[in-house]
């Protein structure tokens, strides 16, 4: 493996956190109108949106219901209204689809936790409807044919989530030298209590986002239970007993070799005095981005596909371990490596895909802006020699070679001459960008560079469009969509995407 010089880099992850609940497609600007005072009205649930929630048809309007099923009948109360779409909530179940179950979790439902959305239905129905509503996406768009391959459904349904994020409410900023200074408030002492005990009152809780189905609901909810979440890290969190001051997150984080984890959020660079007696490690990021390790490791280690590899607190790492598998074996499929390939990897994270290209290809060139994966990525791919680890911004490193004299790795050295290709050729792209894409100049790199095939990675279906319609003015057309349910319960759905031109 080959490190390159840096490239500008920025403290900033390339990746939000993993945790994406309640995410809605971008509207045109219309007024809201309040249907509250409206009456109830029945109606026949015929479709699922891009965000999973049932749809029908009332009065030449389009109403969007959460909890429904295709299907089913029921009677709805409008809320809101935004041009030709209307938000109603179900009132009354008239008839129910042979696929509703019983939610497992007392948080789900109507103005309560937006993490699962899904679970009153049975999960065969899920992964089929997550295939429908990619194909109705895709064809709203006005893509023919969508080329949308069977969704590979989950391994486990139920506690799969290694890490996920709570908000800290109620905690205020501290000043630099606060953190040293001994806490002698009536509350000091909490007789040992878990936090989930005294959070009321600290006036500081650790919460969920919260579903915004009226124009009056929270923003955050305290949770007793959650099913999505490993079962051993929900046991870490009732356990917990601590300050939450100056601290606006906190992720709870355990690798495949059990090993536990907090990172902690901070709002300013106060590092807070913390004592435990649990088996954690603890890492603080800084509001740079920089992570500050306090306790223990500063790195979790996971097992994908038999291989080990790290992350440290604050890079990017999907938080479905069991179902990561069908991501990078989809990655690999459509990208289809073949042994003379040129590979880009871009918003490569800590190298999780490149780990599974390079034994396949010539070389691969990943390039990562956040300056602590790009150090897991050398640790990650340190045994192979045919990888390039470029730290910086992805459009700044495609112009660096797209402009520098590189010579190709594999140059004949018996030639005699020093000149060689300038740039190598590359022959695929696999990206993995966050949620704002990957920009117009970036795709014009890879074009000059020779990238005849794409194989672009996505944790939200509702963008495909968009994706779609850059990369086609781009030059290249989508062949094919394979999803991947890493997220049941949930109506998000990732996609693997190829591209060729």
């Amino acid at each position: 493996m080959t490190r390159k010089p840096e490239r500008k880099p920025s403290h900033k992850p390339t990746h939000e956190p993993a945790n994406r609940p309640n995410h809605r497609p971008d509207k045109p600007a219309a007024p809201t109108r309040d249907l509250r005072r409206d009456p109830p009205f029945e109606i026949a649930i015929d479709d699922i949106t891009a965000v999973g929630e049932g749809e029908g048809e009332f009065k030449r309007a389009r109403v969007q219901i959460p909890f429904t099923i295709p299907g089913e009948r029921v009677l709805a109360q409008p809320i809101t209204q935004r041009g030709e779409f209307v938000h109603a909530l179900g009132v009354r179940l008239l008839d129910a689809s042979a696929d509703r179950v019983y939610p497992v979790c007392a948080h789900f439902g109507m103005s309560k936790c937006a993490h699962c959305d899904w679970q009153h239905m049975d999960y065969a129905a899920q992964v089929a409807l997550k295939q429908d509503m990619l194909i109705t996406l895709l064809e709203r768009a006005r893509i023919a044919n969508p080329p949308v391959r069977p969704v590979i459904a989950a391994p486990l349904q139920w506690g799969y989530n290694h890490h996920m994020t709570f908000t800290v409410v109620g905690s205020t900023p501290l000043e630099p030298d606060a953190a040293d200074q001994p806490n002698d408030s009536p509350d000091a002492d909490d007789d040992d209590k878990p936090l989930s005990e005294i959070a009321v009152e600290n006036d500081a809780y650790l919460a969920f986002p919260a579903r915004r189905d009226t124009p009056d609901d929270r923003d955050l909810i305290r949770i007793r239970e959650c099913h999505i979440l490993h079962p051993d890290l929900f046991s870490l969190y009732q356990q917990l007993d601590m300050d939450l001051s100056n601290l606006r997150r906190v992720r709870l984080q355990q690798g495949s070799d059990g090993d536990q984890m907090l990172v902690l959020t901070a709002f300013t660079d106060a590092a807070p005095a913390l004592e435990t007696d649990l088996p954690v490690s603890i890492n603080l990021i800084l509001p740079d981005n920089e992570p500050l390790n306090l306790i223990g490791e500063s790195h979790s280690r996971f097992e994908v596909n038999k291989r080990i590899l790290r992350a440290t607190a604050g890079s990017f790492f999907r938080p479905n371990i069991s179902a990561l598998p069908n991501l990078i074996d989809s990655v690999i499929t459509l990208l289809d490596p073949q042994p003379d390939d040129a590979v880009l990897d871009l918003f490569a994270g800590v190298g999780v895909f490149s780990a599974f290209i390079a034994p396949r290809v010539r070389v691969v060139s990943m390039i990562e802006s956040y300056p602590p994966a790009v150090t897991d990525a050398d640790d990650n791919l340190a045994d192979f020699e045919n990888v390039d680890v470029y730290e910086g911004g992805v459009d700044t490193v495609l112009e660096d070679l797209l402009e520098a004299d590189i010579t190709d790795p594999d140059a004949d050295e018996e030639s005699g001459t020093d000149e060689s290709p300038a740039p190598p050729r590359y022959t695929a792209a696999v990206i993995d960008p966050p949620h704002t894409g990957i920009s117009d100049a970036a795709l014009k790199s890879l074009v000059a560079l020779g990238v005849d095939r794409i194989v672009l990675v996505s944790d939200e279906a509702h963008r495909l469009p968009r994706d779609v319609a850059q990369f086609k003015k781009a030059g290249y057309a989508l062949t094919a969509v394979q999803p991947v349910d890493l997220a049941p319960q949930t109506a998000h759905i990732a996609t693997v995407c190829l591209f060729t031109r």
